[in-house]
């Protein structure tokens, strides 16, 4: 057992805080509780005609039964009104295509059930930890690989991340934990600082990696509570925040200077983006992408082959155009704005790495 700390996932009974003026939320929290979630008020904001989409707007309709719309509205300020092919309106609008069945396309495509020893942790690759935070999100990615994800099931509560917790403590070959989710950066700041804590209280655990679309679709979410925790130089374990944009119109000023932020307070941030049809599938976007995040301080990371989710199969670009697009990427760009193409294979110890198809 690891000692707990004032204020941590504690099991026991502590007692009720005082009373006193009610806790006013953080501007992220009110942004977040204000995104959008009716499809038909998304398409009046853009000014489209829901018959004009695939499926139309009973398409539209049922697919966001299977999965709900959320998208913050900051996020649906950089889209075009009026394109329904926008790159950025595709990532989140239900269409009719996610009801097809499609072989090959399941509801756990990288087989995560078979890597979780307990609820809330997967165990992947050697010498890494996952801890499934939350199940919420700011945006909902209509390519998501977690989209059918049983969060009840595999996210532990407050009173079972001990469990979780001795288990990484009695793990000495894990040196790093990964903040996953949904996305981490839902959680408040509260429950964060409170496991962040613990984490440090394990002696063998050297980093501290935080994956989030947060700082891209709500950079509100960049505000000091956020930094209080995760930044300090106080921190014993090394920070790394792996941000996820998919479109360099994404990057827009305020995501910037929520980027510049973390910059400053000296986290590594690096970008994984995934491969998907009619948002990035060009040399030329993926290009502006990867020039877009250096020139605010990330490093592009992982391009990712999509995971092949069930509802996400119109995402998909084949294999060989992929690797001939990353082949020509390479040979258009500085190497060091060229992220590695790759594939998760169920059960295997690492990332893939699919090789370019040079021109």
């Amino acid at each position: 057992m690891i000692s707990r700390a004032p204020g941590s996932f504690s099991t026991s009974t502590t007692p009720a805080p005082a009373a006193g003026p009610p806790r006013v939320p953080p501007p992220w929290q009110r942004a977040l509780a204000d995104a959008v979630t009716d499809p038909a008020e998304l398409l009046r904001l853009l000014e489209l005609d829901p018959e004009s989409l695939s499926g139309g707007a009973a398409g539209v309709e049922r697919a966001a039964r299977l999965f709900g719309l959320r998208v913050p509205r900051g996020y649906v300020a950089r889209m075009r009104p009026g394109d329904p092919a926008d790159p950025l309106l595709r990532q989140v609008l239900p269409l009719g295509a996610e009801a097809e069945s499609v072989p090959g396309f399941g509801p756990d495509p990288l087989d995560e059930r078979a890597a979780s020893p307990h609820p809330g942790l997967l165990r992947k690759y050697r010498g890494r930890a996952l801890l499934i935070v939350t199940g919420a999100c700011a945006v909902h990615c209509r390519y998501c690989f977690r989209r059918h994800f049983p969060y009840a099931e595999n996210q532990a509560g407050r009173s079972a991340w001990r469990e979780v917790l001795d288990a990484l403590a009695a793990d000495p070959s894990v040196e790093e934990v990964i903040l996953s989710g949904g996305d981490p950066l839902a959680a408040s700041d509260e429950r964060l600082e409170a496991l962040v804590r613990e984490l440090e209280a394990i002696p063998h655990l050297r980093r501290l990696r935080v994956h989030s679309r947060n700082p891209i679709v709500l950079p509100e979410r960049v505000d000091d509570g956020l930094l209080g925790w995760l930044a300090p130089a106080s921190r014993r374990l090394d920070r790394v925040l792996v941000v996820h944009a998919n479109h360099a119109r994404e990057l827009d000023a305020a995501v910037a200077a929520a980027l510049g932020r973390l910059r400053a307070a000296g986290v590594t941030l690096l970008n994984q983006s995934v491969l998907l049809a009619g948002v990035n599938d060009s040399v030329e976007a993926l290009a502006d992408l990867s020039r877009a995040l250096v020139g605010v301080g990330v490093l592009p990371y992982y391009l990712h082959l999509l995971d092949r989710v069930a509802g996400a199969a119109h995402f998909e670009v084949p294999e060989e155009r992929a690797r001939r697009l990353a082949g020509e990427l390479a040979a258009s760009v500085s190497g060091y704005l060229v992220p590695k193409l790759v594939r998760e294979v169920p059960g295997a110890p690492a990332k893939v790495v699919v090789s370019p198809i040079l021109p």
